[in-house]
């Protein structure tokens, strides 16, 4: 059986989702059409091991790490391809600003150093919703 195309993707660091109450549950049902790629960060690959078995796969995306912020950002945004994108990082730059509103695919950038907050997974959960409605 073929796995259906997402029709959106995320990118974080392991942290922004472990931690937080209850993440497992909203992170799996936020991803039902989506998938995620995580970002290399520190607690290395027993921290992308919580993330996965939190979700509940085998496998999960990492991101390759980059010399410096801004090919970092650069690999994230080439990631991306045609996707609309949740973006969680500890903050962006303008370059990555200013793409994020010029592409076609809507993106939205949350910036938080630690686990998403309450407010910001209502913000990713409306995005969400707004895309399944805009493929209905």
């Amino acid at each position: 059986m073929a796995t259906p195309s997402p029709s959106f993707r995320v990118v974080c660091v392991p942290a922004a989702l472990a931690g937080a109450d209850g993440w497992d549950r909203w992170a799996r049902e936020m991803l039902r059409d989506g998938e995620i790629a995580l970002l290399p960060a520190e607690g290395g690959l027993a921290a992308i091991d919580e993330v996965a078995r939190g979700l509940g796969v085998l496998s999960v995306a990492v991101i390759r790490g980059e010399p410096d912020g801004e090919r970092q950002e650069r690999t994230v945004m080439d990631y991306a391809q045609a996707l609309p994108l949740v973006w969680v990082g500890a903050g962006f730059t303008e370059a990555a600003t200013g793409w994020a509103r010029d592409r076609g695919p809507m993106t939205l950038l949350v910036e938080t150093a630690g686990p998403l907050t309450d407010d910001q997974r209502r913000r990713i959960d409306r995005f969400v919703a707004t895309l399944g409605r805009q493929s209905e």
